[in-house]
């Protein structure tokens, strides 16, 4: 009996070309996976399939990994506002983390010898996919052919033509990778330090162009409503980017630090992401104390870096989940955005857990829960130490 491969397929050059070599060259029997992390459509996926079954596989399976990448992965990246480098809401590199999981699942249920993908010896990918591999089938031969055969795109194509499969010679002048958290946008562009992507480039066009605001409800950190119509969390992220990305909104150029230790720039467009991140930002900036923000910011850089990474199975991310859970407990309320051509604006929020509740007073106005001679005394002793170290310590 032939040993079993499990390929991740895409239906692209790289992994049509896995499907004939891992069959023909190394005698394998050959069963394609693609995880749907909510960037293919049915049409898609179908024609897919049909593509794996034309180029031979034994078998063809598409896992559907929509909500589980947003309950896993990507509610924690809205818990802790997470944007790499102060710009990228991490669109593919959480979807790898995501994808690459749910492929080893897949090997494990079919029992096979061997997992293959098509990632070449460049980029961040095959680092996620080989070490997401290495933890959790650690007992399975990883097989990487356009990595270890050094293929150029010329020679896969040659390859194809020999075994009876035509495939275009030419090549699209953008790269797009879609999916739930975003869409990435690679180009020559991208490989220069100094040019921006043309406005063709970008997947959706601007065609909104009159202002629009809109109100987003948030329980415990997620958001579950847009302007009063309530939804689950996917789907609401859905509907947020058919609304907002028409506006252009969320389109940016992140420049980053691969793993291997490279630096990269890519495209994205990202206007759900962008603004949810933003409004729930502002929610929480209402409704948690002054410590909480401030650790919550710190560990969730980390948990946003060490994800980029593929680091995802670490038990120190469950310890982070844990805390940014803990700390949702009171973000629900209402957002207020306006939506503009390229930009967006956030109003203001309404939520029962308001810390600038006016029973307290008002910042800059007259307190009720203090006096001023309380503030003299609070004043000397909250500074009384450092006035101690001036004094031991000042020369003369």
């Amino acid at each position: 009996m032939k040993k079993k491969v499990v390929l991740a397929f895409s239906g692209g050059l790289d992994t049509s070309f896995c499907c004939i070599h891992l069959a023909q060259d190394r005698g394998l029997e050959v069963h394609s996976v693609i995880v749907n992390t909510g960037g293919f459509s049915d049409e898609e996926l179908q024609e897919i399939e049909k593509r794996a079954y034309a180029l031979g596989v034994a078998s063809h399976a598409t896992v559907d990994e929509t909500v589980n990448y947003y309950n896993s992965c990507i509610k924690y990246l809205i818990f802790g506002n997470v944007l790499k480098n102060a710009t990228y809401p991490l669109s593919v590199s959480a979807e790898r983390v995501s994808q690459a999981t749910a492929i080893a699942n897949y090997v494990k249920k079919i029992g096979a010898d061997y997992v293959a993908h098509g990632s070449t010896g460049a980029g961040n990918d095959q680092v996620r996919f080989d070490m997401i591999f290495n933890i959790l089938i650690p007992n399975v031969e990883i097989i990487t052919p356009i990595r270890d055969l050094k293929l150029s795109r010329e020679a896969e194509i040659e390859y194809l033509r020999e075994h009876g499969v035509e495939y275009s010679a030419e090549k699209a002048t953008y790269s797009i990778n879609k999916g739930l958290w975003g869409t990435s946008v690679g180009g020559k562009e991208t490989l220069t330090s100094h040019d921006t992507l043309p406005e063709s480039a970008w997947p959706t066009q601007v065609s909104e162009t009159e202002a629009r605001r809109i109100e987003l409800t948030f329980e415990q950190g997620e958001l579950v409503a847009i302007d009063g119509e309530k939804m689950e969390p996917v789907r609401a992220i859905q509907k947020l980017q058919a609304i907002a990305q028409p506006f252009g909104i969320g389109r940016d150029i992140h420049v980053g630090d691969t793993i291997i230790g490279i630096k990269g720039r890519v495209g994205f467009e990202a206007a759900a992401p962008i603004v949810i991140i933003k409004a729930h930002h502002t929610l929480e900036k209402h409704t948690l104390t002054k410590w909480q923000l401030s650790w919550k910011e710190q560990l969730s850089s980390f948990y946003g870096n060490w994800l980029h990474e593929g680091q995802f199975h670490d038990p120190i991310m469950r310890n982070i989940e844990a805390f940014l859970t803990d700390t949702q407990k009171m973000v629900s309320g209402k957002v207020f955005v306006e939506l503009l051509p390229y930009r967006f604006q956030i109003i203001g929020i309404e939520s029962a857990h308001d810390l600038m509740s006016n029973k307290f007073g008002s910042y800059g106005e007259m307190n009720n829960a203090w006096s001023g001679d309380d503030v003299k005394g609070f004043s000397k002793i909250f500074g009384n130490q450092v006035m101690i170290w001036h004094k031991v310590n000042e020369e003369g």
